[in-house]
């Protein structure tokens, strides 16, 4: 099975212009097409125009923090793959995010190899 560059379109929400720029660099020598947002509020603005294969999204964010952007990425789109990636481990708002919808709960620093596993898993499962 062969998926197409749109269909491997990567959605990336972090208000952190320094991690936005390594997930960037790290998710690009996969041939992933990028989007890049800084907000909860612009992310739900390009899934209703880009519709992407896969959201990864900043848990602590100002404005709109990422159980919010979450929960109403999931009500514009259920079958959207949302991959919280956050700064701490906190069992409590993991669950919360699962609970939510969430596909999976990572810790900064990432393990690239853990997330570039976990994006293929989803991309091939179909979304």
């Amino acid at each position: 099975m062969k998926i197409t560059k749109e269909e491997k379109a990567i959605l990336i929400v972090d208000d952190d212009p320094k991690h936005l720029e390594l997930l960037g660099v790290k998710l690009s020598e996969e041939d992933y097409r990028l989007i890049i947002n800084q907000s909860g509020k612009e992310a739900l603005k390009t899934i209703k125009a880009k519709k992407p294969a896969l959201v990864l999204l900043d848990l602590i964010m100002p404005e709109m923090d990422g159980l919010e952007t979450l929960k109403r990425i999931k009500e514009l789109d259920p079958h959207i793959p949302v991959v919280m990636v956050t700064a701490v481990w906190d069992n409590d708002e993991a669950r919360k995010c699962l609970e939510a919808g969430a596909f999976e709960y990572i810790t900064k620093p990432i393990d690239f190899e853990h997330l570039k596993e976990t994006i293929l898993l989803r991309l091939f499962a179909g979304g």
